[in-house]
């Protein structure tokens, strides 16, 4: 049997860290950062002629890798991006990797009114659609028309419909597909906005929600945004406080001592610090409030606590 050729789009044994807005992680088998998706589904095909998990990536923002690496292609969709806007109708189209704040100032200027809660999270689209991204008491699944997906094992784009993607609270069906091997790749979704609003005043809501985070989130060190779902009607940053977590630290990471839910990198942390910081916490307030905390970021590679283990990303 005839190897099969790498193509020029992917690299092997490289580096993820610099992939993650954590920092840490170790390096991927084969990496691919695709500028198309034409050479999207030529990897997409090529690792599944090698055997070879897809492991989708956007901005990493909620994403801890192990720092043994991660076996198969990873597929990082940063370079995917472009935006098309209907300010008639306000249909908005984007790529997988678009960044959210800027997809988010792009619909403002245009007039389009809905998205200026996605300039706080710091993740791309496609990721947005895999975890269902919130905040401000927004979600993505509220803004969908559909989303456009790949099946690398036989090629195909499909098109689902909000409906189809099983939506609930930083929750979709791509993240079930994931956990069972079978991931499929986010290549571009369309949103609904409302047209016809002044872009100055979008513009300025947008400045004042991100002001806001930045007095109340540790955004000046790499993190990976909240590592804790709520558990509604409760904050998970509210329960870690009053457990006086804030400021603990294995290594150089350290429970945020200006918001709770955040872990961030003082400098050479290692996933595994992360990591124990997680269980620390979970721990913590099980013992404490006897809560289950459910962990919002995802977990890339081999863990030693396999019966904690988060599902695999999404995006």
């Amino acid at each position: 049997m005839c190897p099969v050729p790498l193509p020029t789009a992917v690299r092997p044994n490289q580096p993820l860290a610099g992939l993650t807005s954590w920092r840490v992680g170790g390096s991927a088998e084969y990496l691919a950062q695709p500028r198309s998706v034409d050479q999207l589904a030529n990897v997409a095909q090529w690792s599944v002629a090698m055997g070879l998990r897809v492991h989708p990536i956007g901005a990493g923002s909620n994403l801890l890798v192990s720092d043994e690496g991660v076996q198969g292609l990873s597929l990082g969709l940063r370079r995917l991006q472009g935006v098309r806007l209907d300010p008639t109708t306000g249909l908005v189209e984007s790529y997988a990797g678009e960044f959210l704040p800027t997809l988010a100032r792009k619909a403002a200027r245009a007039g389009l009114q809905g998205l200026e809660w996605l300039a706080g999270i710091p993740g791309t689209v496609g990721g947005a659609v895999a975890m269902n991204a919130g905040c401000q008491g927004s979600c993505l699944a509220e803004w969908l028309v559909d989303v456009k997906l790949l099946d690398p094992v036989t090629g195909r784009f499909w098109r689902w419909r909000e409906r189809d993607m099983a939506f609930g609270y930083r929750h979709s069906l791509l993240q079930e597909m994931a956990a069972a091997q079978t991931p499929w790749v986010v290549t571009s979704v369309r949103l609904r906005t409302n047209p016809g609003h002044a872009p100055q005043r979008l513009l300025h809501t947008i400045k004042t929600n991100l002001d806001r985070r930045h007095r109340t989130q540790p955004c000046h060190l790499p993190s990976g945004g909240s590592v804790f779902r709520n558990p509604l009607p409760m904050k998970a940053g509210r329960l870690i406080d009053v457990l006086g977590l804030k400021g603990q630290r294995r290594g150089d990471a350290e429970i945020s001592t200006v918001h709770a839910n955040f872990i961030v990198n003082r400098g050479r942390a290692k996933a595994r610090h992360v990591q124990a910081l997680i269980h620390l916490v979970q721990d913590s307030v099980m013992r404490e409030k006897s809560i289950a905390l459910q962990t919002e970021i995802k977990r890339l590679g081999r863990f030693d606590d396999v019966n904690r283990s988060s599902p695999s990303p999404v995006g």
